[in-house]
């Protein structure tokens, strides 16, 4: 087993690492840069060095030097930065150190999107209907007809990565000129990559993705499937486990397509098998994410299996310690992403210090997250700063314990989603699971409760008379009569 772990990442996932590597005994090894000093993970890591780079966590040469000068026989990467690049993968191989991850050959075979899809759909497999080849700037023509064969509406994509970067819905020919430029605008940003390719849409979809833990074994097992159909800027907002979308006859068919993709690419480790569902149930083959994700927390709660511990556990040569018999799926587990963002402001980034925070608790409530009271929100990084997770016998109490814990949550100092992803919880497609992912593209209703109009009339009056003290301070009637008035006259 490793006695010393490198987590080449931050933030709450930083978090997350640290706290299994206690639990398991291993000594752990935290980055920072001079933005991100106080973050938690650097609080709570046995050892901290500061990453004094431009290019920060995404050097991977000054990484892999910080891991030998510190004896870490393995790297972490979290999800984003290093934790799919083949060559970072290699370079550890290199310098014998372990990378906790799928082998380079497998990321960079399922990084390649299109030859991915290609391989699914010659195994029998039904997937997305996508472009023959990838495209550049200079491709306009081309991507034109190629558009014109597969029909709109369709989605611009990234050949490379995830998360939902380089990824845009094209409706019509007009359309396609300025989605192409942004794709490839933001691919070559977050991916270094200028390629991009076409898909068909489906409209309605649903995301639904399903976790797999294999070893180098053979051994495969999946445990369970998340829906994430709530998406802003393509990246899932409220995530949930068993996905509302299906049925169970259709989740059992797509666990057993999952594990059978995930051996047709050889895969090892934690990774998500991702599939489009249409408006009839059909439900299509889309990617592999080889990583474990923003959301694995929903199935930590619904099965027990800390998926950390298992990535870190397979990466060591051990065979997995669980048989799909002993796989166990109860309840409901939803997850929201809070971050320092402002949704009334076109979802503008706001970094600062947070002067207070209050996280909720209570059964079946969890909170991941690297921000306490006084902690500064860098402005380089994802907004993302802490997910609240709950856990439930059923949904309809997943989702009161949601709202309530929401309540509970306490961000003062910068703006955050909180009041958007609570008004989302009174919607009525939201609570009745009837949802996809075009539920942010439209407006929608929500309840308002005469308890909430009296709170805010009441918020609205003391802020107003606290203004106007504050410009035209005076003094309470009832201290200018009387002996309040006699006591601070001066003795004659």
């Amino acid at each position: 087993m490793f006695k010393k772990i490198l987590i080449a990442n931050r933030g709450e996932i930083a978090v997350r690492v640290i706290r299994t590597c206690r639990e398991m005994g291993i000594a752990a090894v935290a980055l920072y840069d001079k933005s991100d000093f106080d973050s938690l993970h650097v609080r709570l890591a046995d050892e901290c060095v500061p990453v004094d780079s431009r290019a920060a966590f995404m050097d991977g040469e000054l990484i892999l030097k910080i891991a030998r000068e510190k004896g870490a026989d393995a790297i972490h990467p979290g999800y984003g930065f290093l934790a799919e690049r083949p060559d970072f993968i290699e370079a550890c191989a290199q310098a014998n150190i372990t990378f906790i991850g799928p082998a380079a050959s497998v990321t960079e075979r399922l990084l390649d999107k299109l030859r991915t899809l290609d391989m699914a759909r010659e195994a029998g497999f039904d997937t997305v209907q996508n472009s023959p080849a990838t495209y550049d700037a200079n491709n306009l023509a081309v991507v034109q007809a190629a558009a014109a064969e597969l029909s709109y509406p369709l989605v611009v994509k990234s050949a490379l990565g995830g998360r939902g970067r380089g990824e845009r819905l094209v409706r019509n020919l007009a359309q396609l000129p300025d989605a192409l430029r942004r794709a490839l605008v933001e691919s070559r940003a977050v991916f270094g990559t200028e390629r991009v390719y076409l898909e068909e849409a489906i409209l309605p979809a649903h995301q639904v993705g399903v976790q797999i833990l294999a070893d180098r074994q053979g051994s495969v097992i999946h445990l369970g499937e998340r829906e994430g159909s709530l998406l802003h800027s393509n990246q899932k907002l409220i995530e949930e486990s068993p996905a509302p979308c299906l049925s169970q006859s259709q989740r059992e068919a797509m666990w057993q397509t999952a594990v059978e993709l995930a051996r047709l690419f050889n895969y090892e480790n934690a990774g998500t098998v991702e599939f489009l569902v249409d408006g009839d149930g059909r439900f299509y083959f889309s990617e592999f994410k080889a990583r474990i994700q923003v959301e694995h927390p929903i199935t930590e709660e619904i099965t027990g299996v800390d998926l950390v511990r298992e990535q870190i556990l397979i990466a060591a040569g051990q065979p997995l310690r669980w048989q799909q018999a002993d796989i166990r799926l109860r309840g409901c587990s939803i997850l929201c992403r809070i971050s320092a963002e402002d949704p009334w402001q076109d979802y503008m980034p706001s970094p600062g210090r947070l002067s207070r925070v209050r996280l909720p608790g209570g059964p079946g409530v969890r909170v991941d997250t690297y921000v306490y009271t006084g902690c500064r929100i860098p402005a380089q990084y994802d907004p993302l700063i802490a997910k609240l997770i709950v856990v439930a016998e059923d949904r309809a109490h997943s989702v009161e314990r949601l709202r309530r814990a929401l309540e509970d949550f306490a961000l003062i100092g910068v703006p955050t989603n909180l009041p958007l992803v609570q008004r989302i919880l009174q919607a009525d497609s939201f609570i009745e699971g009837c949802y996809d992912t075009s539920f942010l593209a439209h407006s929608f209703e929500t309840a308002v409760s005469a308890n909430h109009l009296r709170d805010l009339a009441v918020a609205a009056a003391v802020y107003y008379l606290r203004r106007n003290q504050l410009l035209n301070p005076t003094m309470p009637e009832r201290f200018q009569s009387g002996w309040h008035r006699d006591s601070r006259r001066l003795p004659q």
